[in-house]
């Protein structure tokens, strides 16, 4: 059979500084397929050859061998076994055990939302189910400032119950928040004596194209109990905010912060990039030391010393500005099952150097990177925006597999079961409190441990929240933690 794996070819493309004592590395290009299919598989193909070069576990796939196929028409033969794209990824390419990897048929909207704009009507929400039923209510979490929702007589801790006169269930909550329609009607709730009980308020609201959230939700200094004590909430991984994160911290600086409060409860990850910066403003510009460790499928693994595939602390961000560094030694982190990838990269990256102490409930455990790939073939089929005249234009879809894992500089990576707290402190329906308040539970409770006040204060949970969904969960990216560090690979969403 003609070889098809993407098999190396694009490392001499985005190799930037592995020579591996200047040995000659394999460059094969790819060739056509010979045998005319009967139906379209360009994209098919196109996923198959992706997988087979960098899914992470590319070994574990029986159809993603790289012997697989003897004959072009039997591989021909399987990528035509199933028309749907999406179920030809989903069905024949992924590992049982993947639970992140994911597709999209428009790289534009894909690529667009890592830059934290989307079609959004501004409310992020949690999702959660009635007791001993299928009925599903919603809980509001913050309303995205200058969006349709801001304008709008809601606000964080609003319950909704409905969808147009429609109560809302495991079957049709899906169709009816996230389906087509960009219009549509909550009808809210009320909590009385911890029971959820439907009201005649209703709230329509409007997803508009091109909302971008700018991550660095809240950055205040609160000074209580004789500290000053910063705190930031940040919710989402997104490197084109880096520059206002690193503002945020030149106030911190300038106020003279004794302590820090991270508040990640909501941030589903994004940039590693990001979370290497955010953890170099925490902890220090120490460019000698690791930050994490990557590791690929056997194939790519094989290809680099452990050297090249190091990355460390930065002391400067893309745009070269300094790096504007508090240098902690301890740091507390607000963190939930809805704290994913690239906030759980901060708080395994920083464990080896300081004291990371997590309050709240445990995280999802995504401890793998993805890159965004599209038919761009001549560049190994990592998405580069310079190239978007290069991309096939009869092939939009792009793909976000899993291709490798991050361990910390003590080599540890394995909490798929996410990260523990040490603090167990669930949000409360009933009582979910004003972000960066110091009155908020889990912000109270932090200054609590700072201040030694905890004793003092009142954490009883009435009504935890026990989540099945998340609008974030929703939106293009998920939970997505994407490789954009300049490392070896260069496998770069820019």
């Amino acid at each position: 059979m003609k070889k098809y794996l993407l098999a190396f070819l694009g490392l001499s493309l985005f190799l930037s500084s592995c020579s591996k004592n200047d040995a000659t590395l394999v460059t094969e290009e790819i060739e056509e397929i010979i045998p005319a299919p009967e139906i379209d598989i360009t994209v098919q193909n196109f996923m198959w050859q992706t997988m087979n070069t960098y899914y992470f576990w590319q070994s574990d796939v029986t159809d993603l061998g790289d012997s697989r196929f003897e004959s072009d028409e039997e591989y021909v033969s399987f990528l035509e076994s199933e028309q749907e794209p999406g179920k030809f990824f989903d069905d024949k390419l992924l590992f049982s055990e993947d639970r992140f990897s994911f597709y999209s048929d428009d790289y534009k909207e894909l690529t667009q939302s890592f830059a934290g704009v989307s079609k959004s009507n501004g409310v992020e929400f949690g999702l959660s189910l009635f007791a001993d039923s299928d009925d599903v209510y919603g809980y509001v979490r913050y309303i995205v400032p200058n969006s349709n929702a801001s304008s709008k007589d809601i606000k964080r801790g609003d319950i909704f119950t409905g969808v147009n006169g429609t109560t809302l269930n495991l079957n049709n909550y899906v169709d009816l928040l996230f389906g087509e329609s960009d219009t549509y009607t909550l009808n809210m709730a009320d909590i009385s004596d911890n029971i959820i009980a439907n009201t005649d308020r209703e709230v329509t609201l409007t997803k508009e194209a091109n909302l971008t959230e700018n991550p660095v939700y809240i950055s205040n200094v609160l000074e209580t109990g004789g500290k000053k004590i910063g705190y930031l909430m940040y919710n989402g991984f997104t490197n084109e905010f880096d520059e206002q994160l690193n503002d945020a911290f030149g106030e911190f600086k300038s106020a003279g912060i004794t302590d820090l409060v991270l508040d990640l409860r909501y941030n589903p990850g994004g940039s590693v990039n990001s979370a290497r910066l955010l953890s170099s403003m925490i902890y220090g510009t120490f460019t000698n030391s690791v930050f994490l460790k990557a590791r690929y499928n056997q194939k790519l693994q094989l290809e680099f010393k452990d050297t090249d595939l190091i990355e460390y602390f930065a002391d400067k961000t893309d745009n070269n500005t300094p790096i504007n560094t508090l240098g902690l030694s301890k740091v507390y982190v607000l963190a939930t099952g809805s704290t994913a990838s690239a906030s759980e990269l901060v708080m395994n990256g920083l464990e080896p150097y300081i004291e990371v102490i997590h309050i709240g409930t445990t995280t999802t455990g995504k401890n793998e990177f993805s890159v965004t790939f599209v038919d761009d073939f001549e560049n190994g089929n990592v998405y580069s925006p310079n190239r978007e005249d290069k991309i096939n234009p009869d092939n939009q879809w792009a793909i976000q597999p899993l291709i490798g894992r991050n361990e910390n500089a003590n080599g540890f990576s394995d909490y798929t079961d996410g990260l523990t707290p040490d603090i167990t402190l669930k949000e409360d329906l009933s009582n979910l409190g004003i972000l960066g308040n110091i009155n908020e539970p889990l912000l109270a409770k932090a200054i609590g441990e700072i201040t030694g006040t905890t004793a003092k204060m009142d954490f009883t949970v009435d009504m935890p929240v026990i989540l099945i969904s998340s609008s974030k969960l929703f939106t293009k990216i998920k939970d997505n933690m994407f490789m954009d560090i300049k490392n070896p690979l260069n496998l770069t969403k820019k």
